[in-house]
């Protein structure tokens, strides 16, 4: 199951408003950076057949089966610090992030 805060979902609610189209968010992981995995988190216009879909606050969340084994019981929050702000991924498989923040491993 992936969860999604409240002040997580409304602010991806404002940003499909904005956009004017969407039915979610889709997120998955890619390959990447020094610690092998980084969070790919995009606006998505259909569900797929083989997508997994969670909903949170009136928010859908598609994920496709491959990266679910390495989302699965993530958090979704947001948050907002100074002038950064931004969704933060509380993933209780990461055992490790990279320095810089970009990458995570499980």
């Amino acid at each position: 199951m992936i969860m999604i805060t409240e002040a997580a979902a409304s602010h991806i609610k404002r940003h499909l408003k904005k956009r004017g189209k969407g039915v979610g968010i889709r997120l998955g992981v890619r390959t990447t950076g020094c610690s092998g995995l980084a969070y790919k988190i995009e606006y998505a216009d259909s569900v797929e057949p083989e997508d997994i879909v969670f909903e949170n606050f009136g928010v859908k969340i598609i994920i496709d089966p491959k990266s679910l084994i390495y989302l699965e019981g993530t958090e979704i929050d947001f948050e907002k610090n100074g002038l950064q702000e931004g969704l933060k991924f509380n993933n209780p498989k990461e055992k490790d992030k990279c320095g810089c923040g970009e990458s995570f491993r499980v």
